[in-house]
């Protein structure tokens, strides 16, 4: 057990019962009342945020996460197959743990996983930018140049984005796989 005291960004605490990952802590001291933390943190199952007070030299239950890069191989129903490029490890993953970033994901993408003592995982982070081949859009109108005008694209994976008017079938894309939004097209 640690601590306030030892509060960083980025440090992996079980608060409540919950794994969550701290995103600001700052140290206050008013006027003649005790000292306290008032703590940012992000809940890692749900992605939702909280806000805590944690007394001066309170005691937090810090959690050892290990992070690790693996190498996206195949989905088999609500499971998608991980190897780890050091050891060639195979691990499965939920579905729900992976989450929405699971559409941009094709065989061979790089990802970091990251796994608590018993060897559960925590987090999956792709990369933050994806190159993507354009499988399917209609095909843009002879002098429609309007600027930032966009129409839906499907990509390789099947997710669904929306893509500029000049981007065409076999186009390869960069997207950014935290909004799902088109960056730009990449050349070959």
């Amino acid at each position: 057990m640690a601590t306030t005291a030892d509060l960083r960004v980025g440090a992996v605490i079980r608060y409540q019962g919950e794994l969550c990952v701290v995103l600001e802590s700052v140290h206050r001291t008013p006027g003649n009342l005790r000292a306290f933390y008032q703590v940012k943190m992000r809940v890692i199952k749900t992605g939702k945020l909280k806000e805590e007070r944690f007394r001066s030299g309170e005691t937090i239950e810090f959690v050892r996460v290990e992070t690790n890069n693996f190498q996206y191989l195949y989905a088999d129903g609500d499971l998608y197959m991980f190897m780890d490029t050091a050891t060639y490890d195979q691990i499965p993953v939920a579905a729900d743990m992976v989450g929405t970033s699971s559409k941009f994901m094709k065989e061979g993408t790089e990802v970091q996983i990251a796994r608590d003592e018993e060897g559960n995982v925590v987090t999956v982070a792709l990369p933050q930018h994806v190159a993507l081949r354009v499988s399917h859009t209609e095909p843009g109108v002879r002098g429609d140049t309007a600027t930032n005008v966009l129409k839906p694209a499907t990509v390789e994976t099947g997710a669904q984005i929306s893509v500029p008017l000049f981007v065409n079938e076999g186009d390869l894309v960069r997207i950014d796989t935290a909004t799902g939004a088109y960056l730009d097209r990449v050349k070959e």
